[in-house]
């Protein structure tokens, strides 16, 4: 199939959780044989702060992924000649949420006029109960479908009468890319990869990590983006070592290093949208390393607490299971053996393109077939 995929960025993955999923399926894609081009717009809010970071992100980008690199189209605004020559002969074409309005309009307007494409639109964050009036503002008239990454917001896509329409795809982990390390290290205290959450999960981040690490004298890594200046300094305060933007290519290196890392979700994904455990959860179990999770509803049951990671209920709670992974190799390498295997029993890129295209065929009222 000739694929289409629309996103604010493929190459940066500056405040861009989505890129890890985006990319790892696009390389399954391709070498599953399927013509794939990446469109994004030259200029994102992701993107020019990347550059802004380092300069030599680009490239990294090209020899981290050489597959991707030379499928990467770059759109002009407002280029309609552009745009009609990107969906020429595609079979399938997504469209990321993180699109401007008008570009998504637009494409649902030719597929209604002449496409005989398919259409989906990819929802891979909580604005449709975070900021229904912003969402409000898409045009989804011209779209086959919604693919959305938690049930929770597939249930908000039926409420808004997609039913029959909308599809969960979780997000997954590029298992070519994040794996354990193939030689052991040193490791040494934890680790968390994350920004700072715009408020949405400040004071669980003081209660769960700084403090509960601080009270026990846990050397604690910290990489990320957007911490404004009082954080830094809450950070600081707690004992805990800032490092800043890190590539995402770069985790699995940074998992190799430490003992076991942390997740706390962002209030929004405990609340109102129980269940979506976001992309990190699925990094740091590909890689192998124990995970240890502020409260979070698995409703789905995408994996098994316990088994595949630890989940504290309470700060108290988390401090205790801070110290047992600290201090317990056999408790830390069960964790990990068990979240590994259930990652590549159930979760990687690999898994979601087979879903894809079942998704796909279901639209087309097709019985399902294995698409190349």
């Amino acid at each position: 199939m000739k694929i289409v995929y629309f996103t604010q960025s493929l190459i940066s993955c500056w405040n861009h959780g989505n890129a890890h999923f985006l990319r790892g399926v696009m390389r399954v894609l391709i070498a599953s044989g399927h013509d794939v081009t990446i469109c994004e717009p030259a200029s994102s809010w992701s993107r020019d702060n990347l550059m802004r970071e380092s300069a030599t992100a680009a490239s990294a980008f090209a020899a981290t992924f050489p597959t991707l690199a030379g499928r990467v189209c770059i759109m002009p605004e407002e280029d309609e000649d552009r745009l009609d020559a990107a969906l020429d002969g595609a079979d399938l074409v997504l469209v990321h949420e993180w699109n401007e309005p008008d570009l998504v309009a637009s494409i649902g307007e030719r597929r209604v006029r002449a496409g005989r494409f398919t259409l989906l639109f990819h929802d891979t964050h909580h604005r449709m109960v975070s900021e229904p009036d912003a969402m409000a503002r898409y045009d989804l008239s011209g779209y086959d479908g919604v693919l959305a990454f938690g049930e929770a917001l597939s249930e908000a896509y039926r409420k808004a009468g997609w039913s029959g329409r909308v599809f969960t795809w979780h997000e997954a982990a590029d298992d070519g890319l994040f794996r354990p390390p193939e030689t052991s290290t040193a490791r040494a205290g934890a680790v968390w990869i994350g920004n700072w959450g715009d408020g949405e999960r400040s004071q669980e981040l003081r209660d769960y990590m700084l403090a509960t690490s601080a009270r026990i004298g846990l050397p604690l890594d910290i990489y990320g983006v957007r911490y404004p200046d009082e954080a830094k300094a809450e950070l600081d305060r707690h004992g805990a070592q800032y490092h800043g933007w890190a590539a995402n290519a770069r985790a699995p290196e940074i998992f190799a290093r430490h003992r076991f890392t942390l997740h706390v979700p962002r209030r929004f994904y405990v609340t109102q949208l129980p269940g979506i455990p976001t992309i990190r959860v699925f990094e740091a179990l590909a890689c192998g390393i124990p995970l240890l999770s502020a409260p979070w509803q698995d409703s789905e049951r995408l994996f098994e607490p316990g088994f595949d990671y630890l989940q504290a209920k309470t700060p108290e709670e988390m401090e205790i299971l801070m110290r047992s992974l600290l201090h317990d190799p056999d408790l830390r390498e069960a964790l990990a053996e068990h979240g590994l295997a259930t990652i590549r029993a159930r979760h990687t890129c690999a898994h979601r393109v087979t879903e894809l295209l079942a998704i796909v065929e279901t639209l087309r009222g097709a019985p399902a077939r294995e698409a190349a």
